[in-house]
């Protein structure tokens, strides 16, 4: 009679006992992880892992220069074929040539960037001014329920007012002199940039005000380690659309309060223009405010997005 091992109860063919610790055919070794388990894991090593490569510069031509160069290229073709085809007097519209020769003169003479940079410096200091007075103005009307139900609808109303209408109070309150241009930009920007900030304080997780509290962040801790970064979003948003607000005020100010005093802006620029009937003069202050607009965002608002975006896992790393 064939022995039958007591631990494992099994025999081999040959009629021997099979040791207690053997497994069964096909059977994985100990340690060893299903396939399916391993291939589950496998796939979110990959989810997890951010592919960084260095983009070559065709691709970031291609991609990043190319498409508003061709845009500008067919603005400027659609431009010319109008003069040509004489839709209106050459003095309405003039050809893209003379707006050139309009920025080249400026340029001999000196006063084209000094013109640019009057306007830019002035809407730079007045939209940190309303940075510094809207972002604790946000957060206030965001956290306390008082404040918000007090002046809450006031910063809404104030941001859906045109901003030019604050021009002439501010003429008659402060003078032609920069004060009344800030005051503008202020009245403009800062409700934009206190609803920004509420806005994004509104979609902040409860669960990560709780976990906050748990680990000790409250008060001002709490609001500058949990709900600042959790609010950054609409934040960045609340000050894009700011300094929209601060452009678009300073250029209604510079138009309609124009004055030796307060030295010569875009604004101001398109203004004489105007007054001049200098139809190339008044195409080159738009391109000129325009051109500081988009500047402005792609060097300073773009970069920024795309920081809040990658510390966020939304976008992957070139």
């Amino acid at each position: 009679m064939a022995s039958t091992d007591i631990t494992s109860g099994r025999k081999r063919p040959d009629g021997t006992a099979e040791p207690a610790d053997a497994k069964p055919d096909g059977a994985k070794p100990d340690g060893a992880k299903p396939d399916d388990l391993a291939g589950l894991e496998a796939g979110l090593d990959a989810l997890d892992a951010v592919q960084i490569r260095r983009t070559p510069v065709r691709e970031v031509l291609q991609s990043k220069v190319l498409p508003p160069v061709v845009a500008v290229a067919l603005v400027l073709i659609v431009w010319e074929l109008l003069v040509r085809a004489q839709v209106t007097e050459v003095y309405k519209l003039p050809p893209p040539s003379a707006v050139w020769d309009s920025a080249t003169d400026m340029w001999l003479k000196g006063t084209l960037l000094e013109v640019v940079w009057t306007s830019v410096s002035r809407g730079l200091l007045g939209f940190l001014l309303a940075v510094a007075i809207g972002t604790p103005l946000g957060l206030l009307v965001a956290r306390v329920r008082l404040i918000r139900a007090a002046i809450g609808p006031i910063l809404s109303g104030l941001q859906s007012l045109p901003s030019v209408a604050w021009v002439a109070p501010a003429v008659i309150w402060l003078g032609l002199n920069d004060s009344m241009m800030y005051a503008v930009i202020l009245l403009g920007a800062v409700p934009s940039i206190a609803n920004g900030l509420v806005s994004g304080v509104d979609q902040v997780p409860p669960l990560f005000l709780r976990a906050g509290r748990t680990l000790g962040a409250t008060g001002i801790r709490g609001t500058w380690h949990i709900v600042l970064p959790a609010a950054l979003p609409g934040y960045l948003a609340g000050l894009k659309q700011g300094w929209a607000f601060s452009w678009r005020s300073l250029m209604a100010a510079e138009i309609i309060a124009s004055s030796p005093e307060l030295g010569l802006g875009l604004g101001q620029l398109l203004e004489n223009g105007r007054s001049n009937f200098d139809m190339p003069g008044v195409f080159l202050s738009i391109l000129l405010i325009l051109f500081v607009g988009i500047a402005i965002d792609l060097l300073i608002f773009s970069p920024l997005e795309r920081w809040v975006l990658r510390s966020r896992g939304l976008l992957v790393k070139n």
